[in-house]
Parts: structure tokens; sequence; C-alpha cells
């Protein structure tokens, strides 16, 4: 890229003042931004867990793109067609620190039938955008794409270094993707100290005229677990009391029944404040006393961003046992979707030890970390600015995911994430409900509204 007026701004303290250069974003970009996610859309990678999943063709669609915007992409992969990109645009300063964009190219699986279009055909009707991936997070993949090419027609060059990585089985475990990258590539995000992913700055509306960017600093991490229970072999006449089916099935129903403690972590701390505020309210949550669950039902639909939150949770998913209608069998299986707070793997420990009980072992199916990110510096206030420039009347608030993405892979390089994947939605466009759901979509003009809203995030970062 050939260096230009970048727009970065001059820096004081922790204040965010505006970009001075305009906009990079062009016709183009936008155009690109849906045509890229209709087509990444029609690139079938959905990730059925186990390996079954193949990647490579939608990352060699990223890199003839990112290197048509003259970068030089790399294509990784652990497993063959596992294929993670990675590229590194240039800033201007070779001693500021570095930012990492990334996003996944997997998909969950889609059954055509329960679909009111093909899940894979990236149709774009009505002014949106169907198909799998539009939301989780294809969308998010394009809108990267187009900035970074609108930056090569512009000759924009960012200040600091920027990575790009677009990263293979994010919907499983990440070994083959950001835990490859992370663990065997590390040089590849050298100087990297923040990164920005999926699941952030996408409008939630509370009420009329009320619009609210929730922009993820905080990850409940995974805790993942397989359940065993032994006992007795024997005929299913007879009386068994080392029977492995009752003990499994007690554990898991103790588990299932379990209230777990309110855990207050600092981002949903600052969520639950500030969503306060605008409703007027002035509120301490960690004082004794404070009646979380009494508040939430004040906040309507802006409890959602703070109620999954609140404490761990470990919900039973899955159970295997017996190969015959008439045999008590010796072993059997359960699996277990746990979430810790960022603080609250101790707790989840010790309580998992006490439901299990003295029948019926457990351990780490998939672990990984919860993070925190800070709310009070400069890069979140940022962020806040660049949705608020283009939507003056929406309301930035911090939140922390319920469930996880690549940025605990990447954590292990000592990088802070934050969810940033701006959209502007429609009053009643449920997007939550959208994440591996039916009908996954997304309208035209939250593409436009969040290619704008990157080109000026990153480039005042």
């Amino acid at each position: 890229m050939r260096a230009i007026d970048t727009g970065v701004p001059v820096e004081a303290g922790d204040a965010v003042t505006a970009v001075t250069a305009a906009d990079a974003v062009d016709a183009v970009a936008l155009d690109e931004a849906v045509g890229f996610t209709s087509d990444l859309i029609r690139i079938d990678t959905t990730n059925r867990g186990g390996g079954d999943c193949r990647e490579r063709p939608a990352a060699e669609y990223v890199a003839e793109r990112l290197a048509a915007a003259g970068l030089e992409p790399l294509l990784l992969e652990r497993t063959p067609g596992r294929t993670n990109v990675v590229a590194r645009i240039e800033g201007t300063d070779p001693y500021a620190d570095a930012l990492l964009v990334h996003g996944h190219l997997d998909v969950v699986p889609a059954e055509a039938a329960d679909w009111s279009v093909d899940p894979f055909s990236g149709e774009v009707r009505d002014g949106v955008v169907w198909g799998r991936g539009a939301v989780d997070m294809k969308n998010m993949d394009a809108m990267v794409l187009a900035v970074v090419r609108a930056w090569a027609r512009a000759g924009v060059r960012p200040r600091r270094d920027i990575v790009i990585a677009y990263t293979a089985d994010e919907e499983d475990s990440a070994v083959d993707g950001s835990g490859f990258l992370a663990d065997h590539h590390r040089e590849l995000f050298e100087g990297c100290t923040e990164g920005l992913s999926e699941s952030g700055a996408f409008t939630v509306h509370t009420g009329p005229g009320r619009a609210l960017y929730p922009i993820a600093a905080g990850e409940r991490g995974t805790a993942w677990i397989k359940l065993t229970a032994h006992g007795t072999t024997g005929h299913g006449s007879k009386p068994n009391k080392a029977n492995a089916v009752s003990r499994l099935a007690a554990a898991v129903a103790r588990i299932g029944a379990y209230e777990w403690p309110v855990r207050l972590t600092d981002t949903v701390t600052a969520c639950i404040t500030e969503l306060a505020a605008l409703q007027g309210l002035s509120v301490d949550p960690r004082r004794p006393g404070f009646d979380l669950d009494s508040f939430l039902g004040k906040l309507g639909p802006a409890a959602v961003l703070v109620e999954a939150t609140v404490r761990n949770s470990a919900n039973p998913t899955m159970l295997t046992a017996g190969y015959k209608l008439n045999v008590i069998p010796g072993q059997a299986t359960a699996y277990v979707d746990g979430r810790m707070l960022p603080g609250g793997e101790a707790e989840f420990i010790a309580t998992l030890d006490a439901l299990t009980g003295p029948d019926v072992t457990w351990e780490f199916h998939h672990r990984e970390v919860a993070l925190e990110a800070p709310v009070d510096g400069r890069t979140y206030a940022v962020l806040r600015e660049s949705v608020e420039r283009f939507d003056p009347d929406g309301h930035v608030v911090p939140f922390c995911m319920a469930g996880g993405t690549d940025a605990k892979q990447f954590s292990r390089l000592g990088i802070t994430g934050y969810g940033f994947s701006p959209l502007k939605l429609p009053p009643g466009f449920d997007y939550w409900s959208l994440f591996h759901g039916v009908d996954e979509r997304v309208p035209v003009e939250a593409l436009h509204f969040g290619v704008r809203v990157l080109d000026r995030a990153l480039r005042t970062l």
C-alpha cells in the first residue's frame, strides 16, 4: 500500500479525537461487503465437530481478495483442508503496538428443511442477506475484507500494524484454528496487544427510541465436562445397588437443578451500572443486599445483556449408556456444557466435585479461560465513539459474552480481546435468536453501517 494521510488522531491521554481524513469507505466497499457476505455463505463450511469440516475454499476466497489489495496472505493448516489465513498490513510507526482483527470461516450445521430459503444460497432479498453465517460470522469476515480493500484503493496506511486473521474450527475446539495459530505461529502476531472480533456493537432495541450497542469486554470461560459413572453389570430384572445409569442420572439431575450463586465481574458491574443510568437509576450492584433478580426485572429487554453472565453455569447436554435393554451396563457417560465467569474457576471445580458425588467422576473435555478487557481506557472509548458517530442516538454499553470466541486462544499471546462486529439493526430484528438459529440473515444496511464504523474504529485505533 502507498501511504497518504492516515487520518490517525493525535492522542491526548485517553481522549478520543476526530479522524482527520475523509472516511475511506466508498460505494465499492459497501457493495463488496454485501457481495462478499453472500459469496462466503455459498461456500459451505459447516463444522460438524470431530474434524468434519473443510474451510479451505473460503480461505482461498479471502486470501485471493487480500492479495488483490496488495497484501501477502499466508494459508496455514494443521490438518489438510482446515485452512487459516493470516496477513499483515504494515503501519507507518514500526514502534507502535499491533492490532489483531480476526474472524472465523466455519459455521454450525443447518437443517435445510427448517429454513425459508436454502441456508447456503446467500440469497439477497428485500434488502436482506440470507444464509448460514450471515450473523455468525461471515458478515464480519466480509466487512473486514471490504475495509482492507477500500484502504488499498484510497492509499490509506494505518499508524500501527494490523494483523488480519481468518480462522478455522472456531465452532468446535479451535485446535485447527486459533489454537493452532497461537501455539505454532505466534511470530505472525508479533507486537499484537489488542484484538477485535465477533459478537459486539450490534443494535439491541430495548424500548421505543432506545437502541443499545453492547461491546463485548469479557467472556465466560469454557468448561465442557465429561461425567463417567461406573457400576456393576447385571441382568435388568434383578436388583442392582451399583447401577451406573442410576448413579449418572442422579448426578446429572443434581447438576441441572443446581442454582449457582451470583458473582458480579467488573464488566457485568459496569454494564448494570450503565443500564441503570439510562433509566435514571443510580445503583451499586456490589453493595450488600443488592437484589439483582429484582433489578433485572426492571431492565425489561435490556436484561438479556447481563442475565446469562451473573453466574457460572452447567447444563447437561448428552447422555450415553447401555447396549441392550435388559442388561444393566457397567458404565454410563454424560456431557455438560459448563461456563465459568472470570475468577470463577475454583468455585466451578469445587461445585462439580460436590454435585457429582462419590460414584461419578468428571473431567474437562474442553477447557478455555475466561476473559475481561478494560472498559475505562482509550480502546473502549474509541470503539464507543466510532459507533456513536454513525448512530448519535445509540447508547454503547459494555457486556460479557455468555459463551466464547477465538479471543480465548489469542489471549495466550497476551492479546486483549473485544467483541466488535458493528451492525445497525431495525426494531424487531431479533439478532440474538439468529446465532446458530433458523433463517439466519442480516440486513444490507446493517452491513453498510458496519463497514463505515469498522473503517473509523480501525483508523482511529
